[in-house]
Order: structure tokens, then C-alpha cells, then sequence
């Protein structure tokens, strides 16, 4: 079928251009890799002269083929014979064979590139997805390559890379560089920076004799080099032992200053730092560019992180295992979390710093997480007093009394009352800023009443000091009743039920988690269950999924299916008959230490152990408070995205996620809203989704960075080592498990293995044998329940779920930190 496109008549668009003549701003005639290749000439910089054979050559040939690039998508093969076997048109081929004269006499060896409009673009390189001919000498041949480079646009590898982009079949379109062949003596790549750890002030280089093909391509194990900005050779990996080096310390010197122009002009142009990757030649001494695109990818620099950022990170990186929306850090993490934090820590005396100091970004989508680093201030002087001060009048045991709570719960109870879709637009959006102005009494609460549960840690370190019972003070304060342990019993209480009735069993056993759910909601025997897990998400269902800093995340309450995986994991084995208290079993054990068989002895040091695990109850039940407030936020955000739907402004609900706050407010009502700035909307959301892709398998932060020894000379034999946070040995075999989907596949007895943790996993702590996490530190969530249930648990491996296996059978030794074979 035809494709719309009209031929181009004598008038109409060029079929061919000298590539001298190509500049950045004529992508869509010459493609991403002559737009760049003509960019570089105007530069100055060495590039092999050459012309392109134009998109409208390609539309031409495409429209006289009658392709259609839908039906080109679903049949790549036959769009593939419909361009091969189509002959050229005269025009065609008189505009290449007059450029093939004037690149050089006949015989004259080429270069044929692909060059498509969608490729070599920031978040999309479209890396060998279309084809290359190299040395391709006489008319005939390159007119026959560049028939396969058109051809090559449908390629099955390249119809898949662009569905997964999202890219349109009816928006790219195909151009071909022809360029005279550089005969290389040595090529390959070059990084502007270092495409693993981000560093902007390494080039890294790959080289290989002859030409580069084997190099990109894989064919080869090249010659691996790191070299400053000046061409100094930071490293050297030789091809193999004794091989002479393929790239002179000369020609590395010119590489690098060639380079690092390139990266500048490309800079220049966009605005912001673009490092390139870059393909190269080296032919009589000189070094000669074939190709450049942006990175993709590419990490953001890794922070130079002093003591106190280091002691904290992990504390924050299990916050940031997943990365937040636009919307997550402006509409919450900044007005609510962040804010919280800053009015604790200024109780105190010290500056908790901004969010543009720990959210590093890259138009308004998040990159990189900042351990942050308080700074005291002149009030920290006073700071003692003013905690002594609140020690006196605020006790822990009363917070939930305070006016301030009750300020809290009146709120939250609006909120939840209320339905967004009956506010005005500007009502709805300034419903976000309620939202996080809810907060602000829960953070008061914790900055008044924080001195009183910390504090008694003091004399607690004091008394085991002295009673040499210094490996009792985890046990000892992880007995405290709170609201994240109530939640786990109400899940055991029906886990029981689900276990003791046939119907529900049989349907927890055959069914999936979706399909249990959807069984306990539509059938009416299953109906007397299905009210009492609506009363367990009424009371408990905000609790988060993923973690306290992304509200866009559904909770349990707007996606139970977590609930009942959970559910079918702890009904699948029969309840522990005597369940272990390793919290009482400790403090038994301090009592019989002879200094405090006194009767007043004793009951201080009862005392003191109990202010601790109030203390501790206080931290974790204020948190489970705080994500009250995200189920009525998320319901704001989905709201403002459904109606900028209805607008034409966004493809779907989700896609507001990827808005900021200030850009909600600042839009008129959706009602009255015009195509333009619904079309820019829409666009920003579209740029902001695929950059947000281009980083999904980057982490905020490298877990490396806090991960403790893995294995070495100080532990022979250990498969991991991390930070010791729950004691005790267990050994099971290994149940991987990366999210909330496998919670049910999680049996008991099995080592739970996971990346990172928040309240919503706990409830699985108590039937796995050993707890082993990627992330996260002694004081995590997952450490506290851990050490609740008496699980041994290792955090911070760095990598425990790459390098173990389901089914391996593991030694978890949760009191020194390390995991070996069992």
C-alpha cells in the first residue's frame, strides 16, 4: 500500500547532500548519523569526506514499493524483499552516481552507513540496528548497498529496539551515509566518559588492528585503555599476553584531543554536558572520525561521599532501590519527606540539606541519590538543653495524646472523606499541597518526642558495658509492640482462616495471587473471608509497597494482590505451635546476671530496656502513620492525570507521574486548555518516560559504595559477606525473591533472598530461615523485624541476588555478616 508520501519531483527535496553541507538541524533529511558526521566537519574535526543520500530518497523508493510502514512493522521480512527487490527510480540513481564521481574515480572504495531518523539520539543509539557495508567499491555495488540499508530500517532486531522505544513505524524514516573508506591500520570506540562508573574525566577506548567492525560487533577481544582528557594512559590491557599495543601512546594523545572536541561541540549544541561515543580510525598517523552518537545510559558521576554520608547511605538507599517519579520528589519527597526530616534535624541544631542536594536530576527526571550530609548550625549549642528539655516533657508512652496526633487524624480522616473528582482544578491540585501540609504535626510529634526515645539508649549501652552483655542489645530493644507487628499478626490471624477452610485453601493452593484475590472477591461462599480482608485494608492497607518516598506506587489498598500473595505464603505452612520471643529470652537473660538479682536493680534496668523499645515503637509507628497521607495523595495524582486525559494532554492516567508539581499548578484547567499547551504537556510527559527508560536498570545510587567485604582472604570460603543486623545461624535452601510479585512463592524454611525491604515484606520474615538482603542497614526496617522474630539477617551484600540461586542451599550467619555453602 501506498504510504502517503508523494514522490519528489524535480522541485522538491534533495535526494542527495555533500556531507560538509549537513548540519544538526537537518536530522530528519539526513538522520541521526549524518546529522552528527556533518556536525564534526563544521567543527573542524577529521572526518572522511562523503555525501548522504537523503529521506526523501527513501520515501520515494519506499512510496514506489507501495510499503506501508504499519503493515511493515508486523511483517518485517516482507517489508525487507518489498525494498530489496523494488528497482531504483532514474533520479535515484543518477543523484548517487554523480556524488560517487565527485567523492573519487571510479572503483573508489566506500563506506555505506545506515542512517535513520530515530538513531543516534540521547536514550535511543539504535547501536548496530541497522546495517553497514563496508569497503563497497563501483556504482552497481553501492547502489545495491544502499537498497539494504533502506531494507535494513525493517529488520527484525530494529522493529523490536523502536517498539520498545515507542517510536512510531509511520514517523522514522532512512538515510545513508556514503563515505570514501579510511584504510585503518588500528580502530575502534571511544567513551567521553566512563559508561560504567560515569566518571567525566576518563575517555575509555577500545582498539583492534584493521578495521572497527570487529570491534563493535564483538568479534574481537580488543585492546582496553583509560585515558585522561590530556591522552595520559591511566590503564592498559593488552590484547592478550605480550601482544604489541594497537593504539602508540601518540596516536592515544590525538584519539583523546579529538575526542574531547567532539564531546565540547556536541555539548555546545545541546546545552548541557553530551558525552559521545565515538567510532575511530588511525590511518598513516592520523585519526580520523566515522561515526558519534550520544551515550546512553550513562551513570551520573558517582559523589564523593565523606563519614557521615557514608554511615547514613545505606539508611537511604533502601528508600531509593526504586527511582522516584517527577511527581514523587515534588510532590512529596521535597513538601513532605524532606521537610519532616529538616524540622527534626533543625530541633537539634543542624541543617538537614535541600532536595536539589540529594535528588541530582536530568530535566526534572531523578538520576542520582545524595546521602545527605547535615550541617550543625550556632543553635546546636543549645541543643543539650533543649533536648533535656523535652525528655521532661514529652514521654513516648503518651505521644498518641498529644493535640498534635489528634490534629493529624482529623486531617487524614478529611482527606480520606473526601472524593477528588468532585473538586474544581485548582482545588485538586492545591489538594497535593493538603496532603503534604498534613504531614507537618507528625513531624513536629517526632522532633518533641525523638530526645525521650533515643536517650535511654545511653544508659542501656552503659549497663551491658559493664555487665560485658554487649551482644544482648539488639534483642533486648527489638520487643516493642508496634503498629507494623500488629499488621503482620492480622495477616497470621487470616492466614489461619485461609489455612483451616477447604474452599479457600484449594483456591490459595491452585490459583495465582490475582486469581486468589479474584476468587475471594466474587465468590459468594468466599464472602465472609472477603469482608475480613477489607477490614485488614481498611486498617492497614496504606502501608507502602515499595517505599515511603514514592507515593505513585499503588499500596496495599489500591492493589491488595501483595496481601494475598503473602497470604498464601504463610497459609501454605502449618503456624509455629510455640513461637519464639528472642526479645524476652534476652532480657531473662540480663536479669540473671548477679548485679541485678536485687529487686531495684532489676526493675532499673527493666526500666530502661522498656524506654528503648518504646523508643523504637515510637520511630516505627510514627512512620506507619506518615503513609496514611499516600493513598489520598496518589488518589490526587491519578485524578489530575485523568482529567489532563480527557484533555488530550496525556496518553494515560499514570503518565502525570512524570509532571512536577510547579508544572500542575502552573497549567490552566484542563477544561479550557488548548491543543498547543496539550501538546506540550504531552510532549514533556513523552520526553520524560523515555529518559526515565533509558535509566531503569541504573541505580540511584551503587549499592557498592556501602557494601561490606564480599568473601577475600579475611572470610576463606564466604559466597557473601554484608553487615550483621539480626543474630543467630540458619541454614535453607535460597528463595530469591525481587518483589512483591513472589511474595507467595516464598516457603517456610527457605532463606528469603531480596534486593531491598520496606513494612510490606515483614509479614514473610517469620516463616523464612535467614533473611539476606542487597541494601539497607542495622537500623532498617527489615534488621528491626528480623531481630523481632529472632531471624538471623545479613544486609548490604551489595549483590546477594545475582550471585545466589534458588534452591542453593545456604549457611546465613546473621551475627557475623556472612553467608556460606551449607
Amino acid at each position: 500500500m501506498h504510504d502517503g508520501v508523494i514522490p519528489p519531483g524535480p522541485s522538491g527535496p534533495p535526494l542527495v547532500l555533500p556531507l560538509f553541507s549537513v548540519r544538526a538541524a537537518d536530522l530528519p533529511a539526513a538522520g541521526g548519523k549524518g546529522a552528527n558526521l556533518g556536525e564534526l566537519i563544521a567543527a573542524g574535526l577529521p572526518v572522511p569526506p562523503g555525501f548522504v543520500v537523503t529521506t526523501a530518497a527513501y520515501r520515494s523508493h519506499a512510496a514506489r514499493a507501495g510499503l506501508d510502514p504499519v503493515d511493515a512493522a508486523a511483517h518485517p521480512a516482507a517489508a525487507r524483499t518489498l525494498l530489496e527487490d523494488t528497482p531504483l527510480d532514474p533520479a535515484t540513481r543518477h543523484a548517487i552516481s554523480t556524488a560517487l564521481v565527485e567523492l573519487g574515480p571510479e572503483g573508489t572504495a566506500v563506506a555505506v552507513r545506515s542512517s535513520a531518523t530515530a538513531e543516534d539520539l540521547p536514550g535511543a543509539a539504535f547501536a548496530g540496528q541497522q546495517d553497514t557495508f563496508l569497503d563497497v567499491a563501483g556504482t552497481e555495488d553501492v547502489l545495491e548497498a544502499v537498497r539494504s540499508c533502506w531494507a535494513s530500517l525493517w529488520t527484525d532486531r530494529a522493529v523490536d529496539y523502536r517498539q520498545r522505544q515507542g517510536i512510531d513505524p509511520r514517523e522514522v524514516a532512512i538515510a545513508v551515509v556514503v563515505q570514501r573508506m579510511v584504510r585503518a591500520e588500528a580502530a575502534g570506540v571511544v567513551f567521553t566518559a566512563n559508561p560504567l562508573t560515569g566518571r567525566r574525566d576518563e575517555l575509555v577506548v577500545d582498539a583492534a588492528p584493521g578495521l572497527g567492525d570487529a570491534v563493535v560487533s564483538g568479534q574481537v577481544t580488543p585492546e582496553h585503555l583509560v585515558l585522561a582528557h590530556d591522552g595520559a594512559v591511566r590503564s592498559l590491557a593488552l590484547q592478550r599476553d605480550g601482544a604489541p599495543r594497537v593504539l602508540p601512546d601518540a596516536a592515544a594523545a590525538q584519539l583523546a584531543e579529538v575526542a574531547v572536541a567532539a564531546e565540547r561541540h556536541f555539548s555546545g549544541l545541546a546545552g548541557e554536558d553530551r558525552p559521545q561515543d565515538i567510532e575511530w580510525a588511525l590511518a598513516d598517523g592520523r585519526i580520523s572520525i566515522v561515526q558519534a552518537r550520544p551515550m546512553t545510559a550513562l551513570p551520573l558521576e558517582p559523589p564523593s561521599l565523606g563519614a557521615v554520608q557514608r554511615a547514613v547511605g545505606p539508611f537511604f538507599l533502601e528508600m531509593f532501590t526504586q527511582r522516584p517519579y517527577p511527581l514523587d520528589v515534588t510532590g512529596w519527597l521535597g513538601p513532605g519527606v524532606v521537610r519532616m526530616l529538616d524540622l527534626m534535624a533543625g530541633s537539634v541544631g543542624v541543617r538537614f540539606p535541600p532536595l536539589s542536594e540529594l535528588i541530582r536530576e536530568r530535566d526534572g527526571v531523578p538520576l542520582q541519590l545524595i546521602p545527605p550530609r547535615p550541617r550543625p548550625t550556632l543553635a546546636a549549642v543549645g541543643a543539650p538543653l533543649s533536648v533535656a528539655r523535652r525528655v521532661r516533657a514529652f514521654d513516648t508512652r503518651h505521644w498518641t495524646q498529644d493535640p498534635l496526633f489528634r490534629r493529624f487524624e482529623g486531617t487524614v480522616a478529611e482527606l480520606d472523606a473526601e472524593d477528588p473528582a468532585a473538586l474544581p482544578w485548582p482545588d485538586l491540585v492545591r489538594r497535593v499541597d493538603r496532603c503534604n501540609e498534613a504531614m507537618e504535626p507528625l513531624g513536629r510529634i517526632r522532633a518533641r518526642y525523638l530526645p525521650s526515645a533515643f536517650v535511654p539508649f545511653l544508659p542501656l549501652r552503659l549497663l551491658l558495658l559493664v555487665l560485658r552483655r554487649g551482644r544482648l542489645a539488639s534483642p533486648l530493644v527489638a520487643g516493642g509492640r508496634t503498629r507494623t507487628r500488629d499488621g503482620n499478626d492480622a495477616l497470621e490471624a487470616l492466614a489461619a482462616v485461609v489455612r483451616e477452610d477447604p474452599e479457600l485453601s484449594r483456591a490459595a493452593r491452585e490459583l495465582d495471587a490475582a486469581g486468589f484475590l479474584a476468587a475471594v472477591r466474587s465468590q459468594p461462599e468466599l464472602g465472609a473471608f472477603a469482608v475480613q480482608l477489607g477490614a485488614f485494608l481498611a486498617e492497614y492497607g496504606h502501608r507502602e509497597s515499595l517505599s515511603v518516598v514514592i507515593a505513585t506506587a499503588p499500596t496495599w489498598r489500591d492493589d491488595p494482590t501483595p496481601v494475598a500473595a503473602i497470604l498464601q505464603s504463610l497459609a501454605a505452612a502449618p503456624p509455629h505451635p510455640n513461637p519464639r520471643d528472642p526479645s524476652a529470652e534476652a532480657l531473662a537473660d540480663l536479669l540473671q546476671h548477679p548485679l541485678l538479682r536485687f529487686p531495684r536493680a532489676a526493675a532499673a534496668a527493666r526500666g530502661i530496656v522498656e524506654a528503648c523499645r518504646r523508643g523504637l515503637a515510637f520511630r516505627e509507628d510514627t512512620h506507619f502513620h506518615i503513609t496514611r497521607l499516600m493513598p489520598p495523595l496518589r488518589a490526587t495524582f491519578l485524578e489530575l492525570g485523568r482529567r489532563l486525559v480527557a484533555a488530550g494532554a496525556l496518553a494515560a492516567p499514570e503518565d502525570v507521574f512524570h509532571l512536577r508539581l510547579e508544572e500542575l499548578h502552573a497549567l490552566r484547567d484542563p477544561v479550557v486548555m488548548d491543543d498547543a499547551e496539550a501538546s506540550r504537556v504531552r510532549s514533556l510527559a513523552e520526553r520524560r518516560a523515555r529518559l526515565r527508560k533509558e535509566y531503569a536498570r541504573l541505580p540511584m545510587l551503587d549499592p557498592g559504595l556501602f557494601a561490606r567485604r564480599r568473601g577475600g582472604e579475611d572470610d576463606p570460603g564466604a559466597l557473601l559477606t554484608g553487615t550483621p543486623a539480626s543474630g543467630g545461624a540458619a541454614t535453607g535452601p535460597v528463595r530469591i525473591v525481587l518483589g512483591p510479585e513472589g511474595f507467595s512463592s516464598l516457603r517456610a524454611g527457605e532463606v528469603l533472598v531480596c534486593p531491598n525491604t520496606n513494612p510490606s515484606w515483614t509479614p514473610l520474615f517469620a516463616r523464612a530461615a535467614a533473611i539476606v538482603v542487597d541494601t539497607g542497614g542495622l537500623g532498617s526496617h527489615a534488621a528491626i523485624v528480623a531481630r523481632e522474630y529472632g531471624v538471623p539477617a545479613v544486609m548490604a551484600t551489595g549483590n546477594g541476588t545475582v550471585l545466589l540461586a534458588d534452591g542453593q542451599a545456604v549457611r546465613v550467619d546473621g551475627t557475623r555478616g556472612r553467608v556460606d555453602r551449607a
